[in-house]
């Protein structure tokens, strides 16, 4: 039972981590690392058909390995995400302690990003 369930955690998981690659300010690598964990308890067709594949494969790797995002990846994440903010909290959020959290919110996620190593090529 606990397996299936981390199945379908993992397959919700990585699906929100698919629409974060079209979604600005939705993160890919994060669901993408949630759904490898879910994955690496429950099922090892899923979670090596993960490792493998031609476009999720590298986020994992990259985290897995060195533990760092390429800068690229924190340029395009920080960007989207701050402009989504940007819109949200100027354009469509009239209560001024939604807007804060936002704010506040958008301040976590970037020291978050900022504080993962940067992947340099070798």
């Amino acid at each position: 039972m606990i397996k299936a369930l981390l199945v379908v955690a993992g397959s919700i998981s990585l699906s929100l981590g698919v629409v974060g690659i079209f979604v600005p300010g939705l993160p890919t690598t994060v669901f993408l690392l949630g759904a490898a964990a879910c994955y690496v308890k429950s099922s090892d067709k899923m979670y090596n058909w993960l490792l493998r594949h031609r476009i999720f494969g590298k986020y994992i790797h990259n985290y897995r390995k060195y533990r760092a995002m390429p800068l690229k990846s924190k340029i395009i994440a920080l960007t989207m995400m701050w402009t989504m903010i940007g819109l949200s909290a100027g354009l469509f959020i009239e209560n001024t302690t939604v807007k804060i959290i936002v704010v506040l919110s958008g301040v976590i996620g970037t020291v978050a990003i900022l504080m993962v190593k940067t992947l340099r090529k070798e």
